[in-house]
């Protein structure tokens, strides 16, 4: 063990399945768990829909709740969610010299605006004229504002008064994957003692599908596992709404505050590869070799997207790395973007906290597990770009 081990000390996840991590838990480890769905309101797309939320259990100003759009209300709410499991929520010494690194995407578009402008553009051939009136008369500053990537961690500042260095990645499951990667690589440099790090997304707004559809990537007919959905069904990927933060910490930072520890991350590896060339599944498996594996069987919680190329990539590779056991969660929440890596590392981390693996999401295609995980792999294989995986261990256990 090693002071500067990176330790995870508080974990707030949203997600159709609930709120909390203690409820994220006890659905997840109870076997047969049903899927929130949704398959009616942007048919022929099913969707993972928001659980009911009380945004005043974390955001009590009305005028906050307001200005924000739903993703980063989500987010704030999640980031509140987090801070209050460590311990941390309303104590202005360690918020103002907490870090923060956000995986965001951009904001929701005025549907409205958007579609008075394509009615407009069908009766008028001077387009770059009527774009000029609609910008002085339709689009508001405050509109632009709430499009900016940045403002969650803005409002999470505003709110839960997190006022160390802040950054915010873009770049969808890439994204969530640097934040994990750069807090956990500035704590063990010594650069930062504690950070939130996390990211939300709210995918039932139109515009949120549109950018997977654009690419084909859509799932169209009914609801299947991650590791089920064929190709005669559309690209693969069935969203979900989520948000998932967590707060690091270097492990004498944790223990000298009395702090309750989840489990640590050993390590976190990323990579790009060139999809075009088709060497995904050797990218894959180049990325695993970056951790030190414990021998014997191993669950890796997976943030397969149920794209076709991805998905079937990331499972041949671990197949042929080890003896992993894959819980595809996804199959449960949706996939979340720029929350997916979170998301995998706070699940793992759950199951080494507790000491007991989760049951089989799809029993047809997810070997059981007995064993107590004194480790767990989380991943994030992107559905369009950007792979990550982190090896995540029990506290007792040597880091590095």
């Amino acid at each position: 063990m090693s002071e500067r081990d990176v330790v995870i000390t508080g974990i707030g996840l949203v997600s159709s399945l609930g709120e909390g991590a203690d409820n994220h838990w006890q659905v997840l480890s109870a076997p047969g768990h049903a899927p929130r769905i949704d398959a009616e309101r942007f048919a022929p797309y099913t969707i993972h829909p928001l659980p009911p939320i009380d945004w005043g259990q974390q955001i009590p100003k009305r005028g906050d709740q307001r200005q924000m759009e739903t993703w980063q209300r989500l987010g704030t709410y999640t980031a509140g969610l987090a801070l209050d499991d460590a311990g941390m929520k309303g104590d202005e010494a360690l918020c103002a010299t907490m870090d923060m690194i956000v995986a965001a995407g951009g904001g929701e578009r005025d549907e409205t605006v958007d579609q008075s402008i394509l009615d407009a553009g069908r009766a008028r051939n001077d387009r770059d004229v009527l774009l000029n009136e609609k910008l002085t008369t339709e689009l508001r500053p405050t509109l632009f504002l709430a499009q900016l990537s940045n403002l969650l961690a803005g409002n999470i500042s505003i709110v839960h008064k997190v006022t160390g260095s802040s950054r915010t990645f873009m770049g969808e499951e890439g994204a969530g994957v640097a934040a994990v990667e750069t807090a956990a690589a500035r704590i063990r440099s010594g650069q930062s003692t504690h950070a939130l790090v996390g990211g939300a997304f709210q995918t039932e707004h139109p515009d949120m599908l549109l950018t997977y559809e654009l690419g084909g990537f859509l799932h169209r007919k009914r609801w299947k596992s991650v590791w089920s959905r064929a190709a005669n069904d559309g690209g693969g990927i069935i969203s979900g709404s989520g948000a998932a933060f967590l707060i690091l910490e270097s492990r004498a930072h944790a223990e000298a505050r009395g702090a309750k520890i989840y489990a640590v991350i050993q390590d976190v590896a990323s990579g790009r590869a060139r999809r075009a060339e088709g060497n995904l599944d050797q990218a894959i498996s180049g990325l695993l070799r970056n951790f030190k594996l414990p021998d014997g069987k191993l669950m890796a919680i997976s943030g397969a997207s149920g794209a076709h190329t991805a998905t079937g990539a990331e499972r041949r590779a671990l197949q042929a790395a080890g003896d992993f056991a894959l819980r595809g969660f996804s199959s449960l929440t949706g996939h979340m973007r720029e929350a997916q890596f979170p998301f995998a590392v706070a699940l793992a981390a759950l199951a080494v906290k507790n000491g007991a693996p989760y049951p089989a999401f799809d029993s047809e295609n997810e070997p059981t597990l007995e064993d107590a995980p004194k480790a767990s792999l989380a991943t994030a294989i992107g559905y369009h770009r950007f792979e990550g995986a982190a090896l995540i261990v029990a506290a007792q256990e040597t880091a590095r």
